[in-house]
């Protein structure tokens, strides 16, 4: 029995070696005749692109595509499917001038650098004559984004609970007011937007600071309208919107008809809220410096300026490509005229728009910013780790956007944890910075810590090009008399 047990044991083994080698050799050849299937194919593609002319060659696609570019030919087939208004998510897509050209400056032995054990004072205040200033540890600030006509609900909640376990300010943005904040929020930013919708009187009267929408850089001063067959009844209900009714925003302020009337509704706002500071967000466009004149003396407490990088979830593709003064010359028009005019040292200037880095954000700074707005990186930060819920069949905006297919799968204490560790991470990296600069404090950053490699920034914004000579013996010559060299 022992011997018939034996044997076919070892002819088990024996077939399953047979079924193996089968296998095995089977995957081999498949192996082989796919490549050889593949070889065959992009043998014969490659014979008919390198031998067809142009007109009838593939390979043209290509070239066109590259020449018109690929964002431009997706557009064209949009627009050329429906006759309507297109609309582009997270903002423009061409390249402006920007921060990337701009370089720090090192302390070595002329200036030293900061010992490493030295605290670094990162404390910011907006509104630094108001009533009751604004006072922050984090220069990144969350940039107004709304919910209902952009984000959902879970979103909102999370991105106010990161702002709060970080320091950071938090923004309501336009839209329907999200209530569930108020209670876990820290410092926050109410937006008196140009909608037809209520104002939450509750959600003003907790913030510690107002600022009025004039407009911003992706939308520059236009309105737009949501029909009322496409707001959801909870929606409306949160709007506090009648049935039937369209959700419009206004292409101006309505309190504000006029340059005059400005300075009224500063008024207002700032007895409603008792003291807290009030400030006004624009684009920055040509005559930027006219409009800083009648903001400057209109009584405001800060500026917010949206240069042309600024993003939204979705506006015309021309106002964001081809309007409005991109932030770099936005920031350093505007701390120049304020400074000049005597307005800089009352009225903070907070910088908005294509600020994604730590490196951004310090340099913004140094061009007179007192604080800087993020946007589209937040979403990026809070969506960590959760974009997989959405790819690869939809985008990771799917995620974030009110009803969308996937919206309902984001998890808040993910999205909390993840921004949290963002802003963190930002401010270690600036404090390190700030070290690099031999300096002990935010505030001391200032334009002549900047160089540029960009001969459009040295004329333009009168900083020194990286090849420009520093002669130590004409300019640092009353510190070298007295050091007796």
């Amino acid at each position: 029995m022992k011997n018939l047990g034996k044997q076919k044991a070892l002819e088990a083994i024996g077939v399953a070696g047979i079924i193996g080698s089968a296998i095995g050799l089977g995957a081999i050849g498949a192996k082989f005749l796919s490549r050889f299937v593949i070889n065959k194919v992009s043998d014969h593609i490659l014979n008919i692109i390198t031998a067809d002319n142009y007109n009838e060659n593939l390979s043209e696609t290509v070239t066109s595509v590259m020449r018109i570019g690929p964002q431009v030919v997706l557009e064209t087939g949009l627009r050329s499917e429906a006759a309507k208004l297109i609309e582009r998510p997270m903002g423009p897509t061409k390249k402006f001038p920007n921060l990337d050209d701009l370089k720090f400056n090192i302390a070595q032995i002329n200036s030293l650098p900061t010992e490493v054990d030295t605290d670094i004072d990162f404390s910011i205040t907006i509104g630094k004559y108001s009533k009751r200033p604004l006072e922050f540890e984090q220069f990144m600030m969350l940039a107004p984004m709304a919910y209902g006509v952009a984000l959902s609900k879970p979103v909102k909640i999370a991105l106010a609970k990161a702002c709060a376990d970080a320091g950071a300010v938090y923004h309501t943005g336009a839209g329907a007011a999200v209530l569930e904040v108020l209670d876990f929020s820290g410092s926050m930013i109410f937006m008196y937007d140009r909608g037809n919708w209520p104002k939450s009187l509750e959600s003003m009267k907790k913030s510690q600071a107002v600022v009025i929408q004039l407009g911003q850089g992706a939308y520059g001063g236009v309105g737009y309208i949501t029909q009322s067959n496409l707001i959801s009844p909870e929606l409306r209900k949160e709007f506090q919107i009648a049935k039937g009714q369209d959700l419009i925003t206004y292409s101006r302020q309505p309190e504000v008809q006029n340059p005059e009337d400005l300075k009224n509704l500063v008024d207002k706002l700032r007895y409603i809220n008792d003291g807290v500071p009030i400030g006004v967000k624009i684009a920055a466009g040509k005559y930027l410096e006219a409009d800083l004149y009648w903001l400057c003396n209109s009584g405001v407490d800060f500026i917010v300026l949206d240069g042309a990088e600024a993003a939204t979830k979705g506006s015309p593709p021309i106002l964001q490509d081809d309007f409005g003064v991109p932030t770099i010359f936005a920031i350093d028009r505007a701390a120049k005229w304020m400074e000049k005019h005597g307005f800089k040292e009352r009225i903070s200037l907070i910088a908005s728009g294509g600020i994604r880095t730590p490196g951004d954000a310090l340099k913004v700074k140094a061009l007179g910013a007192d604080a800087c707005q993020i946007g589209a990186i937040a979403l990026i930060a809070l969506s960590h780790n959760q974009i997989y819920k959405a790819l690869p069949f939809e985008p990771p905006t799917s995620l974030t956007w009110y009803d969308e297919k996937h919206s309902n799968q984001f998890d808040i204490e993910t999205g909390v944890k993840c921004l949290y560790n963002f802003f963190e991470s930002c401010k270690l990296e600036m404090i390190e910075g700030i070290r690099a600069l031999g300096k002990t404090s935010l505030s001391q950053v200032n334009r002549d810590d900047l160089m540029t490699i960009n001969e459009l920034f040295a004329r333009g914004m009168d900083i020194p090009m990286v090849y420009d000579a520093f002669d130590p013996l004409v300019k640092e010559a009353p510190r070298l008399k007295r050091l007796k060299l």
